[in-house]
């Protein structure tokens, strides 16, 4: 584009050029038409003033010369003519070159710019569609699949871990649970006594009072109490 607007200013100086110089002729012209209009004029006063003197030959002679002026600058209106002609059409030339080159040039600045646009919106495309597979939002993927890895296997393991009602053995949970198992279950025996005292204090033979101590030395024993 920079050389196609480059050339259209070097055909601009050429018109340019072509339409100083013809201007320049045409100008010329002018000025010999003129002299030539004011040469006829004095040669048609100078046949009068030698008619009037007499001299019919001088007149003659000098209304030759008047003519010879006059076909010249008739000849001149002709190039005159034609050289206007020509100077109007390069004036048109060069017009619509200068509207063209002003048109090239903004044309230019748009392609450049739309080029432009279309390059970072490309980089920009390229980024966020990871044509590398290593980009950063590939890198936060990644890091999310892992995390969700992470919470995926603590589910399972909290589901191991509570299978049956029962904490993994070893763990701070089956270690809390057995202790609450065995308050509960020394509740109990407590319960249990208590009860049996009870029956033993409502038992007032003294047999049957006797059978029980023996029943009750006989489980301190097994119990090693």
């Amino acid at each position: 584009m920079n050389q196609a607007v480059e050339d259209m200013q070097n055909d601009l100086v050429k018109v340019r050029q072509s339409y100083a110089e013809i201007t320049a002729t045409q100008r010329r012209l002018l000025k010999q038409k003129e002299q030539a209009d004011a040469l006829a004029d004095d040669w048609y006063k100078r046949a009068q003033l030698a008619l009037s003197k007499g001299e019919e030959a001088l007149a003659k002679e000098a209304l030759t010369r008047r003519q010879q002026q006059v076909e010249t600058a008739e000849g001149l209106q002709i190039q005159i003519d034609m050289q206007a002609q020509a100077v109007d059409k390069l004036y048109e030339g060069m017009q619509a070159l200068e509207s063209k080159i002003l048109e090239s040039k903004a044309k230019k600045e748009q392609m450049i710019a739309r080029a432009r646009t279309a390059q970072i919106t490309q980089k920009v495309n390229d980024m966020l569609g990871g044509i590398t597979g290593k980009t950063s939002m590939d890198a936060f993927t990644r890091m999310e699949e892992k995390v969700e890895a992470l919470e995926a296997a603590a589910e399972v393991s909290a589901e191991m871990g509570t299978l049956s009602g029962k904490a993994l053995p070893g763990s701070s949970a089956s270690s809390l649970e057995n202790q609450f198992k065995m308050l509960e279950a020394s509740s109990s025996v407590d319960r249990e006594l208590e009860e049996m005292k009870k029956m033993l204090g409502s038992t007032s033979s003294a047999s049957k009072k006797g059978g029980v101590d023996d029943e009750l030395e006989r489980l301190k024993r097994e119990a090693g109490l």
